[in-house]
Formats: C-alpha cells, structure tokens, sequence
C-alpha cells in the first residue's frame, strides 16, 4: 500500500509539474527516465532468467503426477483468464474509451529532451532468456540434490535480481512515473490517460470476480461442490490478499480455508504453496485488459492471435514473481515491447495501472488457487466422499 501511495502522488506531481517546471527543469527528469529505461531494459532479460530458472528448478524435482497435473491445470487456468480478459476488453473498451486516443497527432505538445543518454544494450533478448532459464531450470532438475552447486547458484541469483528490484528499480519507480507524467502534461496527453485509467479499473474489478465465478464453476463439474458456497467460504482468504497485497503471507489462510471447502489436507498443503508461486490468473487478466486498453488509446494494431502468444508466454514469465512488490509487471516488460510494440512511456503506464490495481490481481490468484485444489484433490484423493455442500 505504500507503493501504491508513493505512485499515486507521483501521478499527481508530475501532472502539476508538467504546467509548472521549466524547460531545464523538465529535461533533467526526462534524462532520469532515459537512464532508468535504459536500466530497465538491461534488467528484464536478467530478472526472467532470475525468476524462472530457480522455480522450475524447484517444481522439478518435485516431479510426479500430482505435481504436472497441478502446474497444468495452473497455466490453463492463467492462460483461460488472459483469453478471457482479452476479448471482454476488445468488445468492452472501444465502445467504453470511445473517442479517446494517444497518438502523435492529438498532442499539442512536445515532450522535452534528454540532455543525454546512456546506453545500456541487455546482454540477450526476452526469448534467448526464457530459453536459458528453461535449460538452467530443468537441467538442476535432473541433476537434483546431489549436484546442487548450478542450483545454488541460479538460487543465489535470484536473490540479487530481488535485492535489484527492492532496492533499486521499486525506490525509483515513483520518480520514473513521475518523470513520465510530466512529459505527457507538457505533451498534452495526460488527460485521455487518466480517463481510460477511471474506466477500465471498474472493468477490470469486474473481470476479476467473473473469472473467479468461472473458475469455481469448472472445478465444481469436477467436485460436485456448490461453486458460490465454495467462494464464500474462500471470502477470508480474498480480503486477507486484499490487506497484504501477499501470496506468500496469506497461504496460511488459503490453506485452512481449502480444507473448510473439503479438500484434504494433503492435497492443500501440496497445492496451496505451489500455486503461490505459479497460479496467476489475476496478475495475467489485469496485465493483457491494461495492454489492450493502451493500444486502443495508441491506436496499435492488435488481434487474438497475437494476444494468444503473448498470454502464452506471459503465464511462463511471470511464474515466481509474487515474491517481489510488482513482479510480475517488470517480468512482462519485455514482452510488452517485444511483442506487442510498447514504447517506453507504454511501459511506464503499464506500471503505474497495475500497481494502482495490484491488491485485486493476488486476491484472484489466491482465491483461484482454491478452484484447482478442488480439482485436483478429486484427480488424486483415494476418499472420493464429498465434505462440502453438493450442487443440487
């Protein structure tokens, strides 16, 4: 919530200092934000290597049935709901934004200049890393324990790349979306934005409860458990994600609300953890409604083929990113500009939309997690005998 706040005023210092700074001023803050995207883009190849890489190592030597069932229904799940925001943002948004557009041509301004630049090439591209990780990951897999020393490593990488973002990008990021405001005010552009950022966060609350509805109900057809008794009595575990904007912290109220639906304890305790760390439906709808949102503003081509690849490589990029303030958005900027043609300041609104929604997308990944814990525990429970109430 402080992050939320620090981003908020930064939106509105920046939308004030845009009328008020002076042009020397203003391109001081403009060659902050040309090193720090700079940085940024240097980061991300490195955070996606950071971040899968030591969670496949992890699922994978936990390998079994129950384990590819888990993380199969998981990205189904993640994949199923960035589908689903998709094509209730393309029907819904056009008519909602309306009129409203970012191009070159509706500005009445030009944004200052950076004094200077620093290049900061990253040292391989979004799919090279993806693949690295992939081949890290499963390669500690099968090595396991007894050769745990690359494990360490990638492990110990992966506490850098946090300390990275906990320590740097995050204190920063108020002063970057600051810096990004102003430029847009000077450009004139700022108030379309905040009219689609009003609009669609209604949108995508919304989305959020429709594909928690949705969730419960498949897993009920496996079940047998009444699917809105089922997400009442999830209730405490979505409000408890609400207050900490935490997976982690609030497994312990996921766990013990999931066995009070009727799964058994052992299939809890083994699904609630995992899907903590790969079961991000929330994080995925938000990310993709926000995208074609941005891109309906910017006048973007952009169709379901394309947002299917980019879903599909979303839900593998942002496994594991819940442990860091904003995760999950940094693990998708590289996709966002190699996919689907973000520019920077694209980037930057992304950030600024997801934190400002953050507490909605862990509550979805959370509460969602319930909803595979009931299917699996029907796949895999010996006890069949169904606890919670059935659908009449």
């Amino acid at each position: 919530m402080k992050l939320l706040l620090r981003i908020a005023i930064a939106i509105a210092a920046g939308i004030c200092a845009g009328f008020v700074f002076p042009d020397w001023l203003a391109r001081i803050f403009a060659t902050f934000n040309s090193i720090f995207s700079s940085f940024l883009g240097f980061v991300i190849p490195l955070l996606i290597v950071g971040f899968v890489a030591p969670a496949i190592a992890d699922i994978g030597k936990r390998a079994g049935r129950m384990l590819l069932a888990t993380v199969a229904i998981a990205y189904a799940m993640t994949f199923g709901a960035g589908m689903l925001s998709y094509f209730t943002s393309e029907l819904t948004f056009p008519t909602l934004i309306g009129s409203t557009t970012l191009s070159a041509d509706s500005t009445t301004g030009t944004a200052p200049e950076a004094f200077f630049t620093l290049a900061m090439p990253p040292l391989m591209s979004v799919t090279s890393s993806l693949v690295l990780a992939f081949v890290l990951g499963f390669g500690c897999a099968v090595l396991g324990d007894t050769k745990a020393t690359l494990k360490k490593v990638i492990n110990d990488f992966r506490g850098i790349i946090q300390l990275v973002i906990a320590k740097v990008i995050v204190p920063l990021l108020p002063v970057y979306i600051f810096g990004i405001f102003m430029s847009m005010t000077i450009e004139g552009a700022v108030g379309p934005v905040l009219v689609t950022f009003i609009k669609i966060i209604a949108v995508i609350f919304l989305l959020h409860i429709g594909a928690l509805v949705l969730q419960y109900f498949i897993a009920s057809l496996f079940s047998g458990y009444n699917p809105f008794r089922s997400l009442w009595t999830m209730l405490p575990a979505y409000a408890t994600a609400l207050g900490t904007q935490s997976s982690a912290a609030t497994i312990p109220v996921t766990l013990e609300r999931t066995m009070k639906m009727g799964v058994s304890r052992d299939v809890a305790g083994f699904v609630i953890p995992l899907c903590a760390t790969i079961h991000m439906s929330g994080s995925t709808l938000k990310i993709v409604a926000c995208a074609v949102a941005i891109m309906i503003v910017r006048g973007m081509p952009f169709d379901a083929m394309m947002f299917a690849g980019f879903i599909a490589m979303l839900a593998i990029t942002i496994i594991a990113a819940p442990g860091v303030p904003g995760g999950a958005i940094m693990a998708s900027l590289g996709l966002l500009s190699g996919m689907l043609g973000f520019s920077e300041a694209d980037n930057a609104l992304m950030i600024a939309l997801y934190i400002a929604m953050d507490s909605f997308g862990t509550a979805c990944n959370i509460t969602g997690d319930g909803a595979i814990a009931q299917i699996v525990d029907r796949i895999f429970r010996k006890d069949h005998t169904v606890i919670a109430p059935r659908l009449q």
